[in-house]
């Protein structure tokens, strides 16, 4: 007799945490990298950027981290509020979302003989058929609770240390041009381990993601060097 072979299957679940990670440390890389190359096109003092760069890791966090917080307290009530629909509506109106289940599994090509088992199964069982709708007709998954203060300090805190990167050669010289260039290098690198690693967390291509970060970065810290170049 054949010994039974135990299959597991491995998917990456950490989604959320990832995006947030992402969110926060694209923009950290990028905004403070292209705010103290356009402050190197206008001013001399790797003193006056590193402040700028500081001031802006610290709005930017917080902003950052405020809007994951309102996203995730949004779809949170958004949540809660279909979810006491569906409550209503399998009460008040429970041969119509009996037959929207029907309709669900039809569109698997199950029959609706077939369906009708698994219907009544879920009309027995209140929770388990607003649990059902909530998630096949409305495609919604339940929230963590804890999902917006772990999403806002995440995307505050990626951002920080996303930030500090191109900011801390100007802190390690004084020659407002070789800062600029050591954070652009340094930068870069880091766009391009980012973006690459995010590929291969989001199952995408890793190098498409590290050139994609890598050009969006330089252009950004371009663009705002020439124009600050061109106004001062």
């Amino acid at each position: 007799m054949p010994l039974a072979v135990h299959h597991a299957e491995h998917h990456f679940t950490s989604g959320n945490f990832v995006r947030d990670i992402v969110i926060g440390m694209s923009d950290g890389l990028t905004v403070p990298f292209a705010l103290a190359a356009g402050l190197s096109g206008a001013v001399s003092s790797n003193r006056l950027i590193v402040i700028g760069g500081l001031a802006e890791i610290a709005a930017g966090s917080i902003a950052m981290g405020l809007g994951g917080y309102l996203a995730a307290r949004g779809d949170a009530e958004h949540y809660d509020m279909e979810r006491l629909r569906e409550e209503r509506e399998v009460i008040e109106i429970p041969e119509e979302e009996k037959a929207e289940i029907s309709r669900i599994f039809q569109s698997y090509e199950v029959t609706e003989q077939e369906a009708s088992h698994v219907v009544e199964g879920l009309a027995r069982n209140p929770k388990a058929w607003v649990d059902f709708m909530m998630k096949f007709e409305l495609g919604l998954e339940e929230p963590d609770p804890k999902r917006a203060i772990t999403s806002a300090s995440t995307i505050a805190f990626a951002y920080i240390a996303g930030g500090f990167i191109p900011l801390s050669p100007y802190m390690l010289t004084s020659n407002t041009t070789y800062g600029l260039m050591m954070s652009a290098v340094l930068t870069l690198c880091a766009l391009g381990i980012f973006g690459f690693a995010k590929g291969r967390f989001t199952g995408t291509s890793p190098i498409r993601g590290a050139l994609q970060t890598v050009v969006i970065g330089g252009l950004a810290a371009g663009a705002a060097f020439l124009l600050a170049k061109w106004i001062s």
